[in-house]
């Protein structure tokens, strides 16, 4: 099982000893490990994204800084890129407690937190 949160986050460079660059900002693509269904972590979905959007980006840029080693000014969630078994496990796991979703199936919990951006590899 293989699932990755991933984001378009944009970041500057603060050289030090009057060193400047050009340009200042760039822009990347993060691929952020999602933990296996259960375990620690696993609903940063939930905690983190709402209808496929940041829901605290200024959080989110904060957690990415320490990631990165750089100032971040900008996040973007773009898509829950995953393989079959990941996603199936996580389902179950949703299913199991849709109270915790304030969801009434599994489905509607995924489009409240992931909107429409699951992609799923093919193996």
């Amino acid at each position: 099982m293989d699932a990755a949160y991933v984001f378009r986050v944009r970041f500057r460079l603060a050289p030090a000893g009057g060193a400047r660059v050009e340009p200042r900002e760039f822009e990347t693509v993060l691929r952020l490990p999602a933990a296996a269904s259960g375990e620690e972590g696993w609903l940063f979905f939930r905690d983190s994204l709402w209808r496929g959007d940041a829901n605290d980006e200024r959080h989110l840029r904060e957690r990415f800084e320490d990631v990165l080693g750089v100032p971040v000014s900008g996040v973007a969630f773009r898509e829950l890129e995953t393989d079959e078994a990941y996603l199936d496990a996580l389902k179950a796991e949703i299913g199991a407690d849709l109270g915790r979703f304030n969801a009434d199936d599994v489905a509607e919990a995924l489009h409240k937190y992931l909107g429409s951006s699951v992609r799923v590899r093919s193996n």
